[in-house]
């Protein structure tokens, strides 16, 4: 069931019928209630016959303002359209008194003297004719009935696109609406139940045949909003401009200090009967419900020093003759290359297979900045926002910066060597010597500055080294370890005043952002450390 604001008094009257109706079918059916039942029915049946008559009678007007206008090949064409309406709800009726046919023709005809059906009472055979045997809804009457409600809305509407908004805001389309989408049918009462058990289970004949007589003025509620707004665009060309503002329009928003700022004040008028089509030579016009056109397109080509560029836009309308006309604005722009921005503390240069954290910034594009990046000589891999860590793996590495699909430009790096760790042995002090200690751990001191950009590339462990006794050239013991720590209980009780620890570190490893580890190469003579023993 279908209704909405702006109804005509003959309009409420019928939805007043159809609360009734609903709260009748709420009862216990006895005789008397079935009484109310026939006069509804009858009721409503007459008001539809009144209804679609009426109409009938608009389109003729229509017909005579189409001629009086001069046969007007866009009046014409509104009046086909209206013509198709009534078609279609013709075609719509006559489905709906099909379904009633069906029903008489199964349970008996009026009886002629007493003027009500034999079995006005009787629902067992209604719900096998709407809702199918077994229930099986997709045989019955109903769910087709529904359906076709919901087409023949959804055909109205292509006819002519503008009459969604007013056939919606009567509540008109759909025609037909599912029971989740209607407010009124939410509470428990109606759980495990359709728009065809609501409307049809368990209904006595002579209710159901009153339902299909509601349905059938909710069909020719459609015609009537649809023929009634059809007649408004007849002669619809004289543009009324009835909203009228200043406007200002500056050269541009931003000035420096001491230099002049220019604007021009004009009048906009527009007209809100008015459709205007819009188009522009840089795309598509999105057209607002004031009849304000928004260009937008991706600026391109632009220089560091600004490149003028044009746009140009045409607004078509009908005059007061009816005729098209078309008005163009031309606007001119100056497209400025953006200006990449890196923030780090490596902008120019780059560690090798390190992960360099950057900021790039395109402070041009404003909001609009939504960054992708690609890289040759290294991979890039993207952060949040505006983050992209750099992991190079030549000796030069490119990054690439696209914003929106559109390429903003390329930022070239040097990248640099890993600078080799210090190796120290923890506690010891190499020049003066001291006793034999029980053991030694060496640290791989990473380069300060390496560190204080990187720290998480910058994680070093010594993983292996010996250390050799000596007295004299003579080798008295060896131990080994591998890892930072070599455990000295084998060659301690056999160091005596005079000998030397030499310590040849092995191996090194890094651990890097990413938490992988790779070996550390460094030169003999950085990995070699001599304490005397005193």
């Amino acid at each position: 069931m279908a209704g909405g604001g702006n109804e005509s008094p003959r309009q409420r009257m019928i939805g007043m019928m159809y609360l009734v109706l609903t709260a009748l079918l709420a009862l216990q059916v006895q005789n008397e209630v079935l009484e109310k039942f026939y006069f509804i029915d009858d009721s409503l049946q007459s008001a539809k016959t009144i209804a679609m008559s009426t109409n009938d009678k608009i389109i003729e007007s229509m017909k005579k303002q189409v001629a009086e206008k001069g046969n007007d090949a866009r009046d014409k064409a509104v009046l086909t359209k209206a013509d198709k309406v009534k078609q279609e709800t013709v075609k719509m009726i006559e489905y709906i008194q099909a379904i009633r046919t069906k029903i008489i023709t199964a349970m008996g005809d009026k009886d002629p003297e007493t003027g009500a059906y034999p079995k006005g009472d009787k629902y067992d055979e209604i719900n096998t004719i709407m809702l199918g045997i077994n229930e099986d809804l997709e045989s019955g009457e109903a769910a087709k009935l529904q359906t076709t409600m919901n087409a023949y809305v959804e055909g109205i509407i292509k006819l002519d696109d503008s009459l969604a908004n007013p056939l919606k805001e009567a509540g008109l389309y759909p025609l037909a609406p599912e029971k989740k989408d209607t407010p009124r049918y939410q509470g428990a009462k109606y759980d495990r139940m359709e728009w065809e058990h609501i409307n049809f289970q368990s209904t006595p004949m002579v209710a159901s045949l009153a339902v299909l007589s509601q349905l059938e003025n909710d069909v020719v509620k459609v015609e009537t909003k649809a023929i009634e707004y059809l007649k408004t665009k007849i002669g619809d060309f004289v543009i009324e401009f009835d909203k009228v503002q200043a406007m200002a329009s500056a050269e541009s928003n931003t000035v420096a200090s001491g230099t002049k700022y220019t604007a021009k004040m004009f009048i906009s008028a527009t007209s809100t009967s008015l459709v205007p089509k819009m188009s522009s030579t840089k795309g598509g016009v999105k057209i607002d419900s004031e009849g304000v056109g928004t260009v937008e397109f991706t600026a391109s080509g632009g220089s560091p020093e600004g490149t003028k560029q044009t746009w140009q836009g045409t607004i078509t309308i009908k005059t007061a003759s009816g005729m098209d006309t078309a008005l163009t604005v031309k606007q001119e722009y100056t497209v400025v290359s953006p200006i990449i921005e890196i923030e780090s503390g490596t902008v120019n240069s780059l560690y090798l297979k390190c992960g360099n954290e950057l900021k790039v910034k395109v402070p041009a594009l404003g909001v609009e900045y939504n960054p992708t990046f690609t890289a040759t000589g290294g991979q890039a891999i993207k952060g949040s926002g505006a983050s992209v860590t750099l992991v190079p793996n030549s000796a030069k590495m490119a990054l690439s910066v696209s914003s929106g699909g559109n390429k903003i430009g390329t930022k070239n790096f040097s990248v640099k060597m890993i600078p080799k760790p210090t190796i120290k042995a923890k506690g010891l002090n190499l020049k003066q010597g001291g006793a034999c200690p029980r053991s030694i751990t060496l640290n791989a001191v990473p380069d300060a500055s390496f560190l204080d950009q990187l720290p998480r590339d910058a994680r070093y462990r010594v993983s292996g080294f010996t250390v050799t006794l000596a007295r004299g050239k003579r080798v008295i013991g060896t131990a080994k370890s591998n890892g930072p720590t070599a455990n000295l209980a084998s060659i301690g009780s056999k160091a005596k005043p005079g000998d030397r620890l030499v310590i040849e570190v092995k191996g090194v490893q890094r651990r890097n952002f990413q938490n992988k580890t790779e070996n550390v190469t460094i030169s003999a003579e950085a990995g070699l450390i001599t304490y005397p023993i005193n």
